[in-house]
């Protein structure tokens, strides 16, 4: 069976899913738009648990692209995958490290046996990504990602864009139109 791709508008923070997915920022300890309302919602567990990974394999902080699990503390769900989204360039082209925060996040959730994942539009707030480029890139790294998975038990059962606003809503709907 293959995972399916469904999109949702509204509140990420209200989702029941088994791994939500933060756009955190490279701390891990908190801050503003989806991530700063993940940890207020989530309670003191999630950040005690960052801290925790700050102390040990992350002093420097999580490496833009990558992702890593804590706890989903108070939400209504198992666990939050955080992920570092890069800043946009008008001069680089950091789409790879975009999509990377995409398979990086399946790949953890598929370590934690996550059957429902809940993504919001990575990089598209505070670090000012172009929304139609970047849900593009996070349609097309998902599907590349779930083709990729080496059997259905690794692969979720359903992945799901939470989106802010209708716009959102409507350019990510386009976005999942034009891959098929």
């Amino acid at each position: 069976m293959t995972a399916r791709i469904t999109l949702v508008q509204g509140d990420i923070t209200r989702q029941r899913a088994d791994a939500l997915v933060n756009a955190a920022n490279s701390s891990l300890l908190g801050g503003g738009g989806v991530d700063g309302a993940i940890h207020r919602r989530g309670g003191p567990d999630i950040l005690a648990e960052c801290r925790a990974l700050r102390a040990s394999h992350h002093g420097k902080g999580l490496p833009t692209g990558q992702a890593v699990a804590t706890t989903a503390g108070r939400l209504d769900a198992d666990h939050v995958i955080h992920t570092v989204g890069p800043v946009w360039s008008a001069t680089e082209d950091r789409s790879a490290l975009l999509a990377s925060c995409y398979r990086e996040s399946l790949r953890v959730a598929a370590d934690l046996g996550a059957r429902t994942v809940a993504f919001p539009a990575i990089s598209t707030g505070a670090y000012g990504w172009p929304l139609a480029d970047a849900a593009h890139i996070a349609v097309r790294a998902v599907r590349e990602a779930l083709t990729a998975a080496p059997g259905p038990a690794l692969a979720p059962d359903e992945v799901r864009f939470v989106l802010f606003d209708e716009a959102a809503y409507e350019v990510f709907e386009e976005a999942l139109a034009a891959t098929g």
